[in-house]
């Protein structure tokens, strides 16, 4: 099956890839596999124009790697695309299923943290948590909308049962603020876990599955030196979701077992930290020249 890529490209030059992707990019082309294409990153993410430098002569099966979309942006991204003669591998029903943390979560539950989600109203305005509730059901507890949390900003890593509705509202404005208008769905909280250190990195593991076999697995934590596997066992669980091409993140927690602490489509998932690109998208290229095995 001939197979292409389609990247982002510069905000400043649509015949040129975007600076975060070049390393993707210049290994998917020495790969020597594969066609790519570009799309105007300014045009499309602003102005939901798809402009493309260079466009197949016949129907292509294509992979998307770039930046998140919300569900219905991506909807709207593969049918302009195969208006194109581009056919995207990922389904729209297939991005929205694993883009959206609620939607999966069901299909994890037995391996993931307990999680109480509230959607946002018709209208979609910010949904209103009573706290009360909420530390009823935790002793602590994290935050994030249906696709991401704000780590890495002042906002808390968690909360206790310390916190009061006041001061829980102040910290959701902060919150709403810094997802701004990527906020998505609604919000998710839950349970917060202890995850297990080796000098001081967590012990994480980014699976990528492609025709319902991990293509890739790969430590996601910057870890150093020895750190526990991630269980085989674990990893075949969930091997047989609903797409294509998704992902599982692991953590390893304290007590030495493992949780499911996220998971996506493959089309937005980022490599690892160190993860080889050009020994990546040699592997997805033959596993899609694998037939996909019936169910």
């Amino acid at each position: 099956m001939a197979l292409a890529i389609i990247f982002p490209s510069s905000y400043f030059d649509i015949s040129k890839i975007d600076k975060d992707l070049k390393a993707e990019y210049v290994a998917v082309r020495e790969t020597g596999l594969y066609d790519t294409f570009l799309f105007g990153y300014d045009q499309w993410f602003n102005d939901s124009k798809l402009v493309m430098p260079v466009m197949p002569e016949k129907l292509t099966t294509a992979v998307y790697r770039g930046w998140m979309m919300k569900p219905e942006k991506y909807k709207l991204f593969y049918h302009y695309l195969l208006n194109r003669k581009i056919r995207l591998i990922t389904s729209p029903e297939e991005y929205e299923k694993f883009h959206i943390f609620p939607n999966i979560y069901e299909a994890v539950a037995d391996d993931t943290a307990k999680m109480i989600c509230f959607p946002c109203g018709k209208d979609k305005e910010h949904p209103r948590i009573k706290i009360k509730g909420v530390k009823e059901t935790f002793n602590r507890f994290m935050v994030k909308d249906y696709v991401k949390s704000v780590k890495g900003t002042e906002f808390p890593k968690y909360f206790g049962k310390d916190i009061t509705q006041k001061e829980f509202d102040k910290w959701m404005e902060i919150f709403y603020k810094y997802r701004g208008d990527l906020f998505t769905g609604g919000v998710c909280i839950k349970e917060y876990l202890d995850l297990k250190k080796y000098s001081g990195k967590t012990n994480e593991y980014r699976v990528f599955y492609v025709k319902n076999e991990p293509l890739s697995v790969s430590r996601n934590s910057n870890q150093v030196g020895y750190t526990k596997e991630l269980p085989k066992e674990l990893i075949d669980k969930y091997k047989d979701l609903p797409s294509v091409f998704y992902t599982i993140d692991y953590a390893e927690l304290e007590d030495g077992s493992w949780k499911v602490i996220e998971a996506g489509d493959g089309s937005v998932s980022g490599l690892s930290p160190k993860q080889d690109e050009k020994k990546f998208y040699r592997a997805l290229y033959f596993q899609f020249e694998v037939p996909q095995k019936q169910k």
